[in-house]
C-alpha cells in the first residue's frame, strides 16, 4: 500500500489533507485530483494543473524522446 508522506498507517491521529499547489500557475487542490498531472523532478514532487497541463501539451510531447512515438 501506499501512503503521502504524513499519513498514518498505525491508527494515530489524523493528518489535515494535503493541500496541492500547481508549480506553474500556483492553482490550489485540497487533495490529488485526477486530471493534474504529477511528476518527480530531481527528487522533488509537482504538480501541474489541468489548464496548464493542456496549456503546455505540445511542448512535453516535444521533450520526448522518438522512441514514444
Amino acid at each position: 500500500m501506499t501512503s503521502l508522506s504524513g499519513d498514518s498507517e498505525n491508527g494515530g491521529s489524523a493528518t489535515e489533507p494535503q493541500s496541492l499547489v500547481c508549480a506553474r500557475c500556483g492553482t490550489r487542490a485540497q487533495s490529488p485530483q485526477p486530471t493534474w498531472t504529477f511528476s518527480v523532478e530531481n527528487g522533488t514532487r509537482h504538480y501541474i494543473c489541468d489548464t496548464c497541463s493542456r496549456e503546455n501539451l505540445r511542448a512535453i510531447e516535444g521533450r520526448l524522446d522518438s522512441a514514444w512515438w
